[in-house]
């Protein structure tokens, strides 16, 4: 994996959530190639195994534990496993999360007519709204609550947690993953006041529009075209295209050091083209 620039990261143990998918798997794989010992958890075994396979063969040194970021349990026995692995956590990334589709109505705005057979914000589902929340918020906290243990009063210990566009202004269409996306920003900025005095910085990323798994649904035509939202995306995007996840990597690697961040603390970058400082005219 080429890199931006280096970090040492040798010694350091880094727990990724998320960590087999599109964004989590580039992530994990900078740390690695840094020099951590990197723990990928996501739900997937076949996803994980490749992860951890494209890891091993850049030379890194990695695991992939098939958890759920829901169960504080199973969170509890991955810290066990990844400790007696690895050693405790340093570097901790929240990159579980996602949306629905049930939590996403078919339209930009409401008319009446067109709500008869399109899913209007009155036929959002609560329990996938509840699902969102939970998935992205709390599949946030209890991760946190798990890992940071271990890296109370230790030297270059930090959480970076993957916000988004959605949490500066509420898309069309999605306002689960805005709200939830939103909190999570909120989120870091307590955790980086909350756990200042015992040296843990936390801070976050927030791309702007990169095509995952997740949105390609709400971007792509069958055929593989951007459809009409892409397109709009596009439009105020000053940089007129969606970005690639190697270009979070930077920023990342400037977070998780110490000697170049050691004063960052409770701050979410944003990392998207410009879209949040266009207005559109």
């Amino acid at each position: 994996m080429i890199l931006p620039f280096m970090v040492d990261l040798e010694g350091k143990v880094a727990v990724v959530t998320g960590g087999s998918g599109v964004i989590g798997s580039v992530i994990a794989r900078a740390l690695a190639s840094c020099g951590a010992q990197v723990a990928i958890i996501a739900r997937n075994e076949e996803k994980i195994n490749q992860v951890v396979t494209d890891i091993t063969e850049e030379g890194g040194n990695a695991i992939g534990l098939s958890v759920d970021v829901l169960s504080k349990n199973e969170l509890s026995k991955a810290r066990n496993e990844i400790a007696e692995r690895f050693g405790p956590c340093d570097i901790l990334i929240n990159g579980a999360g996602g949306n629905h589709p049930d939590a996403t109505t078919d339209q930009e705005f409401y008319s009446v007519e067109s709500s008869v057979e399109n899913t209007s914000f009155f036929d959002l589902e609560r329990g996938a709204i509840s699902t969102v929340f939970d998935l992205n918020y709390l599949g946030t906290i209890l991760p946190s609550q798990v890992f940071a243990k271990d890296m109370i009063n230790r030297e270059g210990t930090t959480i970076i947690n993957i916000s988004s566009m959605n949490s500066y202004r509420p898309l069309t269409k999605i306002p689960a993953y805005s709200g939830a996306k939103a909190a999570i920003s909120n989120l870091t900025q307590w955790l980086a006041v909350y756990f200042s005095k015992v040296g843990v910085r936390v801070n976050a990323i927030a791309p702007g529009f990169f095509l995952t798994n997740q949105n390609e649904n709400l971007l792509i035509n069958e055929e593989g075209s951007y459809n009409e939202r892409a397109e709009k995306i596009i439009s105020q995007t000053p940089m007129e295209r969606f970005g690639e996840p190697e270009e979070l990597i930077g920023t990342l690697l400037w977070l998780v050091n110490q000697q170049a961040s050691g004063f960052v603390n409770g701050i979410i970058v944003p990392i998207d083209g410009g879209f949040s400082a266009y207005s559109g005219v």
